[in-house]
């Protein structure tokens, strides 16, 4: 099971990815899961789902269609990735920390995105992550991963 670093910044303890998570969520195509004012689940792909930091993932927003107005009314989200091969994955949990589009990391996703000739972005989605689970197959499949409920392993960011 990875263990995961908890930084703290002011009252909020947030997690900090392992660099199996980064590699898995780099490799897979991951799905983003959000909700509507009245509760209704959505889910997607978002293959430009991708670690911005430590403490948060990315990803553009192409279509600004269901996913992008449940963040705007919401601000809640999921992402799952998975490798079905290793029967290994994980659900991060979290909210949306900022809709850029006209800054500095609007312009480093546009760039994303025409090296890969992406359709053009309308926004760089900044997710802080505040809870993992795990996804492998096997008893522990849905269990918050451990490592962020261990007081031992806060330590000042």
């Amino acid at each position: 099971m990875a263990l995961l670093k908890i930084y703290k910044e002011a009252d909020d303890f947030m997690v900090a990815l392992t660099q199996a998570m980064k590699d898995m969520i780099g490799a897979q195509l991951n799905f983003l899961s959000t909700a509507d004012e009245d509760g209704n689940p959505q889910v997607g792909p978002k293959g430009t789902m991708r670690v911005f930091d430590d403490t948060h993932l990315i990803y553009n927003e192409q279509t600004g269609k269901q996913a992008w107005h449940n963040l705007h009314v919401n601000g809640k989200a999921a992402v799952a990735t998975v490798d079905h091969a290793a029967l290994k994955g994980f659900r991060f949990e979290g909210h949306v920390e900022g809709f850029h589009d006209d800054d500095q990391i609007y312009q480093d996703s546009v760039k994303f995105a025409e090296e890969r000739h992406l359709p053009a972005v309308i926004a760089a989605v900044v997710i802080a992550i505040d809870r993992v689970y795990l996804l492998d197959a096997g008893p522990h499949a849905g269990d918050l991963d451990e490592g962020v409920a261990k007081p031992t392993d806060h330590f000042t960011h």
